[in-house]
């Protein structure tokens, strides 16, 4: 089964609140991330992109912090974007929106003049992220109580 959905920047309220809405139900909801740790200052600031089916429901959202929003998580570049938050509403995997999102927030950071992106990958998801160039370098971390690993991939 195929569905049509476009990936694009969240613009707007509605659009923001859509991928709010996917990040409570697969970070909240499902891998019981308290609520004060998922939604943070860098919201605001953030550039979000959005998975949405031809009518509307949203499938899928990830953001991407870049300027000095992104130095602490990456290395201290500023040519380098962190993206995060990325999350497929459970419905919705499967019909490769994790994939099409990242290459869209991949997008956001070379139009914004990004020459890498850097991640923090929860260790389950590594393949994922290696199938589309990222590289793990440093040892695993703990984030929210689930292991993770930094990932970076060149633009």
């Amino acid at each position: 089964m195929t569905t049509a959905y476009d990936v694009r920047e969240a613009l707007g309220d509605e659009d923001r609140e859509a991928c709010f809405a996917v990040r409570r139900e697969v970070f909240v909801e499902e891998q019981g991330v308290p609520r004060e740790l998922e939604y943070d200052t860098y919201d605001a600031t953030a550039v979000h992109v959005l998975a949405v089916r031809a009518d509307g429901l949203p499938l899928g959202t990830g953001r991407l912090l870049h300027g000095a929003d992104a130095l602490g998580k990456t290395g201290a570049d500023a040519s380098v974007g962190s993206l995060g938050r990325l999350a497929v509403a459970k419905a919705a995997r499967g019909l490769g929106v994790g994939a099409a999102l990242v290459r869209g927030i991949e997008d956001v950071a070379r139009e914004r003049g990004l020459t890498a992106v850097d991640l923090h990958a929860q260790t389950h998801a590594l393949g994922f992220y290696e199938r589309l160039g990222y590289e793990a370098y440093g040892p695993e971390f703990p984030d929210a109580g689930i292991p993770h690993r930094a990932m970076r991939k060149a633009l």
